[in-house]
């Protein structure tokens, strides 16, 4: 459940080599769950070819520890499939923030599943009556870690509730591998429609379900298109007044003009291992809304987009060409744009107090107030 600043998935693949059985992990007890997954694209992570071969598709025992993919202090995937994540989580309790003067409360919407939201409720500044716009947010995190109780996400929706004095719901879905997608797609869609529902005190008392906004950073991005998508096929419902794509995470099958072949390979990778019902890999449409066959971006649930990329993000060009992509679809919303010159995937939660976080956050509250 933890998040730690400058946390980064590197690109490229780590060695593929045996690893012991470590006696000291707990595999009964459910894996801590980290932080937000930091895409840059760094050369540290390598990669081998090993050719193996096993008569009649038989694994020997040793394989289930055979490391497929390492992120260095983040998580290690094995080719059996199970995960190890590597840090220890950093988590905040909800309460009154007292540099904001927000106020958050935790709310869990399935006991079964175990799927919460928390709700942060700005200061009214002596105006109790006033209804707020209702912002809902997903964390990020490649699918696999994050959660809303994470230390940089509390922090970063503490400040966007106080400086857009919106109501956000920032939403705790299930995570991969333990419930492959499309858990995390349903979580969010059964909390985006509770809380467009006004079914909560705090959002029926504060809340202006006519002004829902959506936003989400990275894989929380891409969660939030598929928002649009389920909205625009159940009838415009609930309706979205706008939808913020903090540096989404998309991909396919092949590297596009101007995106480093390794961010497609390792996102590619880890989409997989995230939803292995995944259909055409990659170019599955929740992944990359720009394959042959997805539907029509022209449909978009919402009214006002906001696009945002870190410029020195290896999915840079991928973001580009998704806002392009809209702009140019026919959809009669209105898309905006956002780059950051030299900052990488999600900067603003590893370093909120920097110019350019600043200038995202302006940006973001400037389009929550309006047109």
């Amino acid at each position: 459940m933890a998040i730690r600043s400058g946390a980064a998935i590197c690109a490229g693949w780590a060695a593929t080599q045996p690893c012991r059985r470590r006696p000291d992990v707990d595999r009964s007890r459910r894996l801590p769950q980290l932080p937000y997954l930091s895409a840059t694209f760094l050369p540290q992570m390598r990669s081998t070819v090993r050719s193996t071969s096993h008569k009649n598709g038989v694994q020997p025992p040793e394989a289930d520890d055979e490391v497929l993919l390492e992120s260095p202090s983040q998580f290690r995937i094995y080719k059996s499939g199970r995960m190890d994540r590597l840090n220890e989580p950093t988590v905040s309790p909800p309460g009154l923030d007292e540099a904001t003067g927000v106020t958050s409360r935790d709310v869990v919407l399935d006991v079964d599943t175990g799927v919460s939201v928390r709700l942060y409720l700005p200061k009214l500044r002596g105006r109790p009556s006033t209804k707020l716009p209702v912002l809902v947010f997903f964390h990020g995190g490649a699918f696999l870690t994050g959660s809303a109780d994470d230390t940089a996400y509390h922090s970063y929706v503490n400040a966007l509730s106080a400086a857009a004095c919106v109501l956000a719901v920032s939403v705790d879905y299930r995570l991969a591998p333990e419930h492959p997608l499309p858990a995390a797609y349903d979580d969010s869609w059964a909390a985006l429609r509770w809380a467009a529902s006004a079914q909560d005190g705090w959002i029926a008392e504060h809340g202006d379900t006519a002004r829902l906004f959506l936003a989400g950073d990275s894989a929380g991005a891409n969660i939030v298109h598929d928002m649009l998508m389920r909205a625009a096929f159940n009838d415009g419902s609930p309706r979205v007044e706008g939808a913020i794509l903090l540096h989404p995470w998309f991909s396919g099958n092949t590297a596009i003009e101007g995106e480093p072949p390794a961010a497609s390979k390792i996102t590619g990778m880890l989409w997989s291992y995230a939803c292995p019902g995944a259909v055409g890999g990659a170019d599955d449409p929740r992944m990359n809304p720009l394959a042959q066959g997805a539907p029509a971006l022209e449909k978009l649930g919402c009214v006002r987009m906001l696009v945002t990329a870190g410029l020195a993000d290896g999915l840079a060009a991928r973001n580009r060409a998704y806002y392009d992509a809209v702009a140019g679809s026919g959809w009669r919303g209105a898309a905006a744009w956002l780059g950051s010159e030299g900052e990488g995937h999600v900067f603003f939660l590893g370093k909120p107090s920097c110019e350019n976080a600043k200038q995202l956050m302006d940006r973001v509250v400037a389009f929550i107030a309006g047109p």
